[in-house]
């Protein structure tokens, strides 16, 4: 199998390896160490601000949105939420679910989010902004220090989704001045799903810590609490955040964040330039590094997934929704290489010579 999905991803031999061995048990000054030892990796690859501190949450990373929603907002909110595709409307729908007040800023699939557009909501109350900075869905990528910029000028507390985007698109929490990024295991860490992250700036730490919410397993109050120690409250997805640790690692060794960002930029370039002489035309108006959409002129975009699939031994990323038919993605994060692009493209190129595209 050749993945070219958004998640879960091909992972190194180190990873798998860590994967294959048995799971050890985790009440241990061992695992603490090692989650210390996850925390400030993480807090160094996102470039937080001092003082801020990481949280590993067992669950998607739809989980982790829910818990920033639910620890950071409440009914005295004003919330604008940037809505450009699936991933964006989820935190409108937490905001019904938690009848947190809120506007939504509605884009076009594929639609950069321009300034102009952002500053209409200037100096209108808000005390929050949620955005999903790469909307996965649509490939698009957002401004976060644009964004960061209004944040900064209207006093909003500002919520980055970066599952997508953290460490395949530059990402500077304490220059664009985030309170909280979110990421998952199973994007750039190249490891399994099971573990979402949340990287709370001091100011989100505070405000996590003042308030009272009614739920047990979303009480990031309590889970900040265990960190301090290298635990989690409940029981974690242990051998996950082993192979996170073995992951972590990899890209210190490798030069760190800003080498491993630049490798999966020129991993988009190549299969960007090498699929130009294909009958596709690309959807996004800014895309991201992560991923590519794509939509093919002459074919049915959900064909082309199932052929790859069963026919090629290749995956990529099929869309939902109305952009079933019309759109597919390819990613360029993992464990790729620029033959594997080669190796798709000539999957397409064979695909073409039998009339499919």
């Amino acid at each position: 199998m050749l993945n070219f999905t958004l998640g879960p991803v091909m992972c190194s031999d180190e990873v798998r390896a860590v994967g294959g061995e048995q799971v050890p048990y985790f009440r241990t000054p061992e695992f603490s160490q090692m989650m210390i030892e996850n925390e400030r990796l993480i807090l160094e690859f996102s470039k937080a601000p001092r003082g801020s501190r990481t949280v590993f949450m067992t669950n998607s990373s739809t989980g982790s949105m829910e818990a920033v929603v639910l620890n950071c907002f409440d009914t005295s909110d004003k919330v604008l939420v940037i809505d450009g595709g699936s991933f964006g409307h989820r935190f409108v729908e937490l905001c019904v679910i938690y009848e947190i007040p809120h506007t939504v800023l509605y884009l076009k699939p594929g639609q950069k989010l321009a300034k102009e557009r952002l500053y209409e909501y200037d100096g209108k109350g808000f005390t929050g902004l949620l955005v999903n900075i790469d909307e996965t869905s649509t490939g698009v990528l957002y401004d976060s220090e644009i964004l960061g910029e209004f944040c900064k000028n209207n006093d909003i507390f500002y919520v980055c989704d970066c599952v997508s985007a953290f460490l395949a698109d530059s990402f500077d929490m304490a220059h664009c001045a985030a309170d909280v990024m979110i990421t998952g295991s199973q994007k750039v860490l190249a490891c399994p799903p099971g573990i979402s992250i949340i990287v709370l700036s001091p100011r989100a730490v505070e405000r996590v810590f003042s308030r009272k919410i009614k739920s047990m397993y979303f009480n990031l109050a309590d889970v900040l609490k265990n960190m301090e120690r290298g635990q989690t409250p409940f029981t974690p997805a242990v051998g996950i955040l082993r192979q996170i640790n073995t992951r972590l690692k990899e890209i210190k060794a490798s030069g760190g964040a800003d080498a491993e960002i630049a490798r999966i930029a020129m991993q988009a370039d190549d299969f960007r330039m090498k699929v130009k002489e294909l009958p596709f035309e690309f959807f996004s108006e800014a895309p991201a590094n992560a991923l590519t959409p794509i939509h093919p002129i002459c074919a049915d975009a959900y064909s082309i997934f199932e052929i790859l699939k069963d026919e090629y031994g290749i995956w990529i990323c099929p869309n939902g929704g109305g952009m079933k038919h019309t759109i597919f993605r390819v990613g360029h994060i993992g464990y790729l290489s620029q033959d594997d692009n080669t190796t798709l493209i000539n999957a397409f190129k064979d695909m073409q010579k039998r009339g499919i595209l």
